[in-house]
């Protein structure tokens, strides 16, 4: 990745927590000590990204990145499984975009010899609960506020 297109994933990676009131500012948040493990020492093996361009302007990504045991995301199903995370720019929502890049996530998953995704998501964030659902996620459990959701590609 070119480095204006780490700083707009890095945006996304901000983006995609949800927090609707009194959100911690971006390099605050980002830093936490329970969501670095999303950023840090980005591109090591297993790192995927996709940025979706609109007239040639980033609008959102897509990643995924593998945890294990002793460093478990909040998505964490296995260590074997990515977690995934996706984030639309808030003027570019209810496009599809988010839809293009779930889609290209998956497919390179799959070609990458993965069995299934996971992710985390806040059950009032209505509108990713509709398209994780849409593509085949299902509940998977609970992880602090959040629900853990997992796409089983064998199914």
């Amino acid at each position: 990745m070119e480095e204006h297109e780490y700083d707009f994933f890095m945006d996304m990676q901000y983006e995609s927590i949800y927090i609707l009131q009194n959100k911690p500012p971006k390099d605050e948040l980002l830093n936490a000590s329970n969501i670095k493990k999303y950023n840090e020492g980005w591109g090591r093996k297993g790192d995927k990204v996709f940025i979706a361009l609109k007239e040639n302007h980033p609008v959102g990504a897509v990643w995924y990145r593998l945890f294990d045991e002793n460093n478990q995301g909040y998505g964490f199903v296995d260590d074997h499984t990515p977690e995934l995370g996706i984030a639309v720019l808030p003027e570019y929502r209810a496009q599809g975009i988010g839809r293009i890049l779930m889609d290209a996530a998956i497919h390179q998953a799959q070609l990458d010899g993965y069995k299934a995704l996971s992710l985390s998501v806040d059950p009032e964030n209505a509108g990713a609960l509709r398209l994780y659902n849409h593509l085949g996620f299902k509940y998977y459990g609970v992880s602090g506020t959040s629900w853990t959701m997992k796409l089983d590609f064998s199914k």
